[in-house]
């Protein structure tokens, strides 16, 4: 991976478009978070509904700051010891996210990743990113780029190129305030 393409899909992220990059396990569909239109165009692409929400992935704690600046000391330290990592927490929501990365959800799904592409492509656009599974709503998990161009043809506004940290499924999903797994990784 060329420091030139993460800086290119860092330019189309800002400029609303919607980009296929890998991630630990599957492939990931992203777009700025904070931006209405490119969340809209990326749920129509994937054909998921607004209601379920989407999870924001960065590369740092600095990065999912605002989102977190309301718990505890004790729920910080929790985030703190299993990130960077895979591990995907639902925080309690503090009006920090748009209502379009909610979903109906009373919470903000985050992770703050390890695999060092994502933490490039999360650093160069300055922020975290949309992150969902390449795919059409029901169907796997995009695993390489050649899914990714099957489901989405010439959809996307860019595509990296690069492999999956190597993970066999998904992050898993915790809800932070109860430590209840929503998603088994």
């Amino acid at each position: 991976m060329s420091i030139w393409q993460i800086k290119f899909a860092a330019t189309v992220l800002r400029h609303g478009g919607v980009i296929a990059y890998p991630t630990e396990a599957v492939w990931g569909l992203g777009c700025d978070p904070n931006n209405a239109k490119a969340v809209a165009r990326l749920l129509a692409l994937k054909q998921r509904p607004l209601d379920k929400g989407l999870i924001l992935v960065a590369a740092d704690l600095a990065q999912v700051a605002p989102y977190i600046e309301s718990l505890d000391l004790k729920q910080r330290k929790q985030l703190e010891a299993s990130w960077p990592g895979f591990q995907t927490w639902i925080v309690p929501d503090n009006e920090k996210a748009p209502s379009w990365i909610r979903g109906d959800h009373s919470g903000v799904a985050l992770r703050v990743s390890a695999y060092s592409l994502v933490q490039q492509l999360c650093w160069a656009f300055g922020g975290p990113l949309v992150s969902t599974s390449a795919n059409l709503t029901g169907y796997p998990a995009a695993r390489n780029r050649l899914q990714v161009a099957r489901y989405f043809k010439d959809n996307l506004d860019y595509v990296l190129c690069g492999e999956t940290a190597g993970a066999q499924q998904a992050s898993p999903i915790m809800e932070l305030t109860t430590g209840r797994p929503l998603r088994q990784g």
